[in-house]
């Protein structure tokens, strides 16, 4: 496992524990410039202060990938792709200043998922952790995989093999070749920078998964039972990272050591429990304005279409007033559309920006 040692305390100071310069109190300010405001995050109030269970610290996660540079836009046109407002900015730094997950309501388009891989840009977070949630997904989903069939058949073969003699038969791999820690369970690494989580979509998950989020997000650890029940004899086991890395797990246990920025987002379909809403920071996200539509537009597609586009956009805004649309949609349809001609042009911008409140 790669290890470092880059923090003499918490790793998540300046020098001394000093606020970043001249008094501002944003880490994350939204502008879309790298910088290393993180290091100046202060201590964390002490309920929610995690020791790592006293393992050594694991590598920081591989850089920004290519699902942040898509829906940042090309890394030229951050600072235009997702400015929040100033409120929005005090919301997103009072969940990183105390350790809270941020839940971000919004309806679809309005830049809740982005918000995860902007603040990971900015603070060079790493790659965002990404947990798509669907009707079916588990905890155990999101916290780690164990492949016990692959492994009895391995070992099925590696036996059969050794009953024809044969000597090249293959000896099946520890338990370790078998596991693979999934978004969830890899956030929660003890690392000297926190990761940034995206749990996509939790209102589509089933009644339990909420309530079943709430005890790993407060205590900011778990166990892999198959490790605990081998622990005496095997106390350190390699398993793969959702990263593809390896990490040593000890013991059986997982516990971090800076607490990753949690971004749970909703549509707003469904209420959640009150436990989960009190351990978390609301931010709801508004219809974006004509500047932000228009500022989405010119960082995915550029200026030319951004002018082409402009009565795309305002009809897009009118009809958003009283209809639920997405953002994508009028991506989509200026792209598409700055080919066609005039009637076919309204046409298409008509078949590809239908409303999503109502069924087809």
């Amino acid at each position: 496992m790669s290890e470092t040692n880059e923090s003499g305390t918490n790793g998540q100071e300046g020098p001394a524990g000093e606020e970043p310069a001249g008094g501002e109190w944003l880490i994350y300010r939204g502008t879309g410039e790298r910088h290393e405001g993180i290091h100046a995050l202060p201590k964390p109030p002490p309920w929610r202060d995690f020791d790592g269970h006293g393992h050594p610290l694991v590598a920081p996660g591989p850089d920004t990938d290519s699902a942040s540079a898509r829906r940042l836009g090309a890394f030229r046109h951050l600072a235009e792709m997702h400015r929040p407002s100033a409120e929005e900015l005090e919301i997103i730094n009072a969940a990183l200043y105390l350790r809270r997950p941020l839940l971000v309501t919004g309806s679809p388009g309005t830049g809740k998922s982005t918000l995860a891989h902007s603040v990971a840009f900015e603070l060079g977070l790493g790659r965002v952790l990404h947990w798509p949630i669907v009707s079916r997904s588990r905890l155990e989903d999101g916290l780690y995989h164990y492949d016990a069939i692959a492994r009895l058949q391995d070992a099925q073969i590696a036996a059969s093999g050794r009953a024809a003699g044969l000597a090249s038969a293959a000896v099946p791999g520890g338990i370790g070749s078998y596991l693979r820690l999934g978004p969830l369970g890899t956030a929660l690494l003890p690392t000297a920078k926190p990761r940034v989580l995206l749990i996509d979509e939790l209102d589509k998950s089933d009644i339990d998964l909420p309530n079943d989020l709430l005890n790993v997000l407060e205590e900011g650890e778990f166990t892999i039972p198959e490790l605990q029940r081998i622990a005496e004899r095997e106390p350190e086991v390699e398993v793969l990272t959702d990263d593809g890395t390896k990490v040593t797990v000890r013991e059986g246990r997982v516990r971090c050591h800076a607490f990753p920025f949690v971004v749970l987002t909703s549509n707003g379909e469904r209420d959640f429990p009150a436990p989960l809403l009190r351990r978390c920071i609301p931010l709801r996200l508004g219809r974006p304005d004509h500047e932000r539509l228009a500022t989405v537009v010119r960082a995915h597609l550029g200026d030319e279409l951004t002018r082409v586009g402009e009565d795309l956009i305002d009809r897009f805004l009118e009809r958003s007033r009283t209809e639920q649309l997405a953002t994508d949609q009028l991506l989509n349809a200026i792209y598409l559309t700055h080919h066609a001609e005039l009637p076919t042009r309204d046409r298409l911008a008509d078949m590809l920006i239908q409303r999503l409140d109502q069924p087809r």
